[in-house]
């Protein structure tokens, strides 16, 4: 196999770069708009954050939304464990939260999990209490 066949293209790694700005700078149309057109839903970073981690850290409800609305896996956790819920409440996201929580984010996902975090930082506020 040649060299240059195991190298990533350009173009994709570009591509991918833009996606993930869209995520965090909440252009929600344009990206929905590539992902109707076929990116993954649920791509991943060089840290296995998705789209959807990363607006909602930037708290991108409106992002959040509309990649939940296509499939994105609310739950799926980045390579240090961190789910989208976590990373919303310790950022104080409450539009986020709440747009992850009716798309069925679990609130015990990932380390330390949402509801841990919310009781580190006192805002137990953001997640329904257990059981």
């Amino acid at each position: 196999m040649p060299e240059d066949a195991q190298q990533p293209d350009q173009d994709a790694v570009d591509l991918a770069h833009a996606m993930f700005d869209l995520a965090r700078d909440g252009a929600a149309e344009r990206l929905a708009s590539y992902v109707d057109a076929g990116v993954p839903v649920d791509l991943t970073d060089a840290h296995g954050n998705t789209l959807l981690m990363l607006a909602a850290y930037h708290g991108r409800a409106t992002v959040v939304r509309a990649l939940t609305g296509r499939g994105a896996d609310p739950d799926r956790l980045n390579d240090q464990g961190q789910s989208p819920l976590a990373g919303a409440v310790f950022k104080g996201e409450e539009d986020v939260v709440r747009v992850l929580l009716t798309a069925g984010a679990d609130p015990d996902a990932g380390t330390p999990t949402a509801r841990a975090t919310a009781r580190m930082f006192g805002r137990e506020d953001l997640v329904p209490p257990a059981g």
